[in-house]
């Protein structure tokens, strides 16, 4: 699942660490942790960023192609990336400036 990304941060090159199972739900006070547990999880690859330390989660490539964020076009450079972005992964393209 080695993606290249950059770090929205420091623009450093992020790392792929491990794909991990996150839980979701929470601990109810009558019910404990039934909740928990038949809520399921969410399969998540894992980055960081050496430079600064900064650390994201990105859907698993693995899950359903229906599943997966809306891809948007940059602007700046053309390239498709998950709608969600405040810049561009690639070129850096502040979608907030004015």
């Amino acid at each position: 699942m080695n993606r290249e990304l950059s770090c929205l941060r420091c623009n450093g090159l992020m790392q792929y660490i491990k794909n991990e199972r996150l839980q979701l739900g929470e601990k109810g006070w009558i019910l404990g942790d039934i909740p928990n547990l038949l809520a399921g999880s969410l399969e998540v690859a894992i980055y960081v960023c050496p430079s600064c330390g900064k650390i994201e989660f990105f859907q698993a490539e693995d899950v359903s192609e229906g599943d997966s964020l809306e891809q948007v076009e940059c602007p700046g450079c053309g390239k498709m990336h998950d709608f969600d972005y405040p810049k561009c992964p690639f070129c850096k393209y502040d979608y907030y400036r004015k």
